[in-house]
Parts: C-alpha cells; structure tokens; sequence
C-alpha cells in the first residue's frame, strides 16, 4: 500500500490536481459577508477578488477539525500510513489543529502512522513540495524517503512574491501595519519573501518593471540548477504578467519547467489582486 499523501488547499494546486493525483485536500476556510465557503470547493478566488476590489474584506479559517477527524480515523481503521504537508504554522493554526486531532486519534489507534510536516511554506511554494511528494508516493518510495525529501524541500525552498497593496497583508495581520504603511505612503512596491514560516519584506522598489527585474536577479543570487527543477509561479488574477515573468525566467535561467496556477481564495483574502510569486530551490535534494 502506498504512503498517502494529504494537503490543504493553502498550497495553491487546482482541484483536478487532488481529483487526478489522489492527494487528500482539506480546504481552508473563507468568509464573505454572512457566508463562510470551502476553499477551492465551493469558492474560486476570482469571487475574493471581485469582493475586495468592492470595499469588502474577507477573512479566512484554518481547516476543519472535524473533518481532520473524519479522515484521520478512516485512515487509522484501514491502516494506511500518510503524510500530511501543512500550510506554515506562522500564517495558519491548521498545521497545529491537525496535531492536536492526530494524536487524539493515536490513543485509540496507536499504530497509526501519520507525519504532520509544517511546511513553513505558502502557495506553490508549498504546492510543488506537495507535487514532488506524490510523484514518490506513486513511484513505490518507502515513508521514510518521502519524509526525507519533504522536510528538504521545505526547508530550502525560496518564495519571492509581490503585492500590488501591502495593507491587505496588514488587515489579516500577516504583515506590520508600519511596513505597509510605509509602502503605501511612498508608492512603493515591496519585494517579499518567507522567512522561517513569517512574511518578511526585504527590498522596496518603484516601478513593476524594475522590481520584476529584480526578481529575475535574486533568484540567480539564491537559486541553482534552474535546468533540473520545477519552478513555480502563482498570480492573483494577473495571469499576463505571470505569462510574462514566464517567459523572462525560460529565457534567461535555462528553464525548461514552470507551473502557474491562481492563488486560491484563502491566501488571496490577505494577498488581495495583483499579488505575483515566484518558487524554487536554492538547493536540490541529493
């Protein structure tokens, strides 16, 4: 029996991924108005965007216990052994509610087999750890490997992101009021990056051109072996830039792989439209 693998829908992947790969999803939360919605199910982020652009301002939940529950036990009763890659524990209380229920679990079933990765990750940087993971899972790789190679994604993988207003990450508290105050007080565009699971802004820029730029060279400053990777690109309902940076990073960093996929409805609520990110290894796996 292979090792399953299980996600939630904070790493960004489309839902014909799960429908296609097997992956588990547990969708995030999102609210809207009087409603609460199941990320990626029942609520596409063009709906966020169109919301916030309107004055509204979404908020968002961690996953369900319930359905951690449900799951986690049916896994327990047929034995099957998994491995579950979280959304970071510093944006999200969903990597240390599906602990708490894992071990609830453990003391009826104490053989069962569940590792709980806090990714320290976001999106598709998240997303193509989740890819590479399934790709051993169906190649027969034992739980040890995938594990193996998971935590060594986690940890070296690089995430550079722009937003187009940095007080939507301030709003949902992922980010100081005083970082995006500053950036909206100069006209700025901040370029970001993840730190040990946090939102840190490292550069400010003005002018989109200038700051994509940018991009391009920090990733030849933290990346290698671009030709041997997959590199990962998620936009917030600006698919021509994505399309765009596509085409700079082929060009000028040997690359022949890219996968773009939206920003789904949860991460959107604090990214808000125009927010664009680029992922990579600055080491490989062995």
């Amino acid at each position: 029996m292979s090792v399953k693998i299980l996600a939630d829908s904070a790493c960004d992947l489309p839902l014909n991924f799960y429908e296609e790969s097997g992956v588990t999803l547990f969708p995030l939360g999102v609210h809207l108005g009087e409603k609460e919605y199941e990320d990626l199910l029942t609520i596409d982020p063009s709906t966020v965007y169109k919301a916030i652009r309107s004055g509204e301002m979404p908020k968002t939940s961690q996953a369900s216990p319930l359905k951690f529950e449900e799951y986690f036990k049916e896994m327990a009763k047929n034995k099957e052994e998994g491995i579950y890659i979280a959304f970071s524990s510093e944006l999200s209380g969903t990597y240390q509610t599906a602990v708490m229920i894992r071990n609830q679990v453990k003391e009826e079933y104490p053989d069962f087999n569940l590792s709980i990765i806090d990714s320290k990750c976001a999106s598709l940087g998240c997303g193509l750890v989740v890819m590479e993971a399934q790709k051993l899972a169906a190649s027969g790789a034992s739980f040890a490997e995938i594990e193996r190679d998971i935590k060594f994604r986690c940890e070296h993988m690089e995430h550079l992101f722009t937003v187009d207003d940095l007080n939507h990450l301030a709003k949902g508290g992922r980010l100081s009021r005083a970082s995006a105050f500053m950036g909206g007080l100069l006209n700025i565009k901040p370029l970001l990056n993840m730190e040990d699971g946090k939102l840190i802004p490292i550069e400010k820029h003005r002018g989109q051109k200038k700051l994509l730029r940018r991009i391009i060279e920090v990733m030849k400053e933290r990346g290698q072996h671009f030709d041997k990777q997959t590199i990962g690109i998620s936009h917030a309902d600006c698919l021509e830039l994505a399309l765009d940076m596509k085409e700079q990073i082929k060009a000028e960093l040997n690359v022949e792989e890219v996968v773009i996929t939206d920003i789904g409805a949860a991460i959107g609520s604090h990214t808000g439209p125009g927010t664009i990110a680029i992922f990579f290894l600055n080491e490989l796996p062995a």
